[in-house]
C-alpha cells in the first residue's frame, strides 16, 4: 500500500520532528462489535499530539499561557485496520515545518508488529483572546522555530 503524505517538506525546510506515545484500548472504548469505535480515535492521536508540543516547549499550555489559543481547523482520519480491545498500539505524530502561523501534524497507529492500523492529518490555526487569526508566530515560539530551521531542537 502506498503511504500518503499529508504535507510536504519544501526544499531548504527542516524535517519533521516526531514522537510517539503507547496507548491500550480500554474496554469503554470499544463498540458492540468488539472494535474501537471510531470517535475515539481522536483521543489516542491528541496524546501524542499533546506528548510532542510539550516535549518541543510549544504545547497546548505553553500557548494558552502566552493568551494564545490554536483551535483544530482540519482533522482527517484514514481508518485501514481496527483497534482492537486490550491491544496496545504506537501513535506516531510528526510536525510539520510551516513559515505561517500553524501547526501542521499528521500522525500513525500502529500495531505491535508496526502494521499501519490508522493514519491522518490535523491543521490548527493559532488565534488570540480575542479570537483574531495570527498571521505570524508568536514571540515566546521564535526561539524554537529558529533552532528547528538550524537543526538543534532539543526535545524533552
Amino acid at each position: 500500500m502506498k503511504k500518503i503524505e499529508y504535507f510536504s517538506t519544501p526544499a531548504g525546510a527542516p524535517a519533521p520532528l516526531e514522537k510517539s506515545v503507547f496507548r491500550t484500548v480500554r474496554f469503554n472504548e470499544i463498540d458492540p462489535m468488539g472494535i474501537m469505535w471510531h470517535g475515539h480515535y481522536a483521543g489516542f492521536i491528541e496524546d501524542a499530539r499533546v506528548a510532542l508540543g510539550d516535549s518541543l516547549g510549544i504545547g497546548y499550555q505553553d500557548f494558552y499561557d502566552h493568551g494564545v489559543m490554536i483551535p483544530l481547523r482540519q482533522f482527517h482520519v484514514d481508518y485501514l485496520a481496527p483497534l482492537l480491545y486490550a491491544k496496545t498500539y504506537e501513535i506516531k505524530a510528526r510536525l510539520f515545518y510551516c513559515e505561517s502561523a500553524r501547526l501542521n501534524y499528521d500522525f500513525t497507529i500502529l500495531d505491535e508488529n508496526q502494521k499501519v492500523m490508522a493514519r491522518g492529518c490535523s491543521v490548527q490555526l493559532m488565534v488570540d483572546k480575542d479570537h483574531n487569526l495570527l498571521f505570524e508566530w508568536p514571540e515566546f515560539t521564535r526561539d524554537f522555530f529558529n533552532a528547528w530551521k538550524e537543526g538543534s531542537v532539543k526535545q524533552k
